[in-house]
């Protein structure tokens, strides 16, 4: 009795690299609870900006502009979650998804 050929076929997926990731720190150099807002000073790899947060309008500044796209939003998200969590003087750190 003949055998029934078995093919076997295996699917390779390219291999998944981890997310570059990199750490920024942030620092807090005003905050106004009358005037709802915050600001500071956030640092990753060779970039370093300046950002006001407006926690009751939910508006964000960062200056300059180079390199703001590669930070806005990862800052946005760590203001949203820590904002009253974040004190004068304090130094922050979060992680970006992404390498810079």
């Amino acid at each position: 009795m003949d055998r029934p050929l078995v093919l076997t076929i295996s699917i390779l997926r390219p291999s998944v690299r981890p997310m570059p990731q990199t750490k920024a720190h942030l620092r807090v150099t005003t905050h106004s609870w009358p005037g709802g807002f915050l600001a500071g000073e956030v640092r990753a790899g060779d970039y370093e900006w300046q950002f006001h947060w407006n926690f009751r309008g939910g508006k964000l500044r960062v200056q300059p502009s180079l390199g703001r796209s590669l930070i806005f939003e990862p800052l946005g998200r760590f203001l949203e979650r820590s904002d009253y969590q974040l004190e004068p003087g304090g130094d922050y750190e979060f992680i970006l998804r992404s390498r810079l």
